[in-house]
């Protein structure tokens, strides 16, 4: 208990720092957001009437102090100016966050079963021809960029569709947002594999550092326990190798591929900015994109925030997992 109160301490720190961090780093742009919504030639008393309104003309820290007040007292993270004028940006992280959730979670099962079965085969046949391979594959996973594969996979895969959660031609309305995991649970088979479909290359492309890293550590790891005298004794007593590697050296060899796979799904949700923009996935990166482009700060804003708490989350519901996976982490503080 005092190491998950210690983690949850040390994640809220880490949230609010970050927070703080995205938010004056925001505010200290060359750009005024004012000008960038209205043009070079908007008339001063415009500009100030504007900056008065959305407070942006007070000290730092008491935009801090508000910003935070309505974020914890209300959940208001201001209005969209540019990207959908009005709408509160608190809607539009409820509308994009479960797409980008959705493509996130669809790439780390690619990712997680391929880079561990490429990382065990390796090591089993170390310096063999399955381990060449899988080097191989695993140098070009990480340095192949996501952009240009996202395009060859569109080139080659032209029946595949690309964009969009679903088909426009498909009339279906969400209740919560996940359109891949609540559909199976009300029925809409139909609509559960033309999501699935859609999600299916941009997932691909998203799905190839991840499973090219955790490949590596896979091998690492299973390299290391595959030495160890108790598999070796395992073997001496006439257990099969695919008993050995599964029963005795993997459970040995997860915690650092959960950990690292854990990350993983961490960078994922908050690294999808790419993958979204070149697939046009209505996810929290095209949005983040779209701000960027129609300099709304306060939706870049909100969408930094929104990856930073995301990031932080998912690291400690790692930790915790690792934690129960290994007992022996608990009074170590490692």
């Amino acid at each position: 208990m005092s190491f998950l109160l210690r983690r949850s301490l040390q994640a809220a720190l880490t949230m609010l720092v970050a927070f703080l961090a995205v938010f004056v780093a925001i505010r200290t742009l060359p750009n005024n957001p004012v000008l960038a919504r209205f043009g070079q030639h908007a008339s001063p008393e415009r500009v100030a009437r504007e900056m008065a309104d959305q407070g942006w003309d007070r000290p730092i820290l008491e935009q801090v102090g508000a910003f935070l007040s309505g974020v914890f007292t209300e959940g208001d993270l201001g209005e969209s100016f540019a990207v959908e004028p009005g709408r509160p940006i608190a809607q539009l992280l409820g509308e994009r966050i479960p797409a980008t959730i959705e493509l996130a979670l669809a790439a780390s099962l690619i990712a997680a079963p391929l880079g561990i079965a490429a990382g065990i085969v390796a090591a089993v046949w170390k310096n063999g021809l399955p381990d060449i391979v899988v080097m191989i594959g695993s140098l070009l996973g990480v340095c192949v960029p996501v952009f240009f594969l996202g395009i060859l996979l569109m080139s080659i895969f032209t029946s595949l569709p690309a964009g969009f959660r679903l088909p426009i031609s498909m009339d279906y309305e969400s209740a919560t947002g996940f359109v891949l995991l609540e559909a199976p649970f009300r029925g809409e088979f139909v609509v559960f594999f033309a999501a699935l479909k859609q999600i299916l290359l941009p997932a691909v492309a998203l799905s190839t550092i991840p499973a090219a890293i955790i490949s590596r550590i896979a091998r690492s790891g299973m390299i290391d326990v595959l030495s160890q005298d108790y598999v070796r004794t395992a073997r001496a007593k006439g257990a099969s190798r695919s008993r050995t590697v599964l029963a005795h050296a993997f459970p040995n060899a997860a915690i650092p591929v959960a950990n690292i796979a854990g990350f993983q799904l961490g960078m994922l949700l908050s690294g999808a900015v790419l993958t979204e923009t070149v697939f046009s996935w209505p996810g929290l990166g095209r949005l983040m994109v779209d701000g960027v482009q129609a300099s709304d700060y306060s939706v870049v804003q909100a969408g930094a925030m929104a990856v930073a708490g995301t990031f932080v989350i998912v690291n400690f519901a790692v930790d915790a997992f690792a934690v129960w996976l290994d007992p022996r982490l608990r009074g170590s503080g490692s």
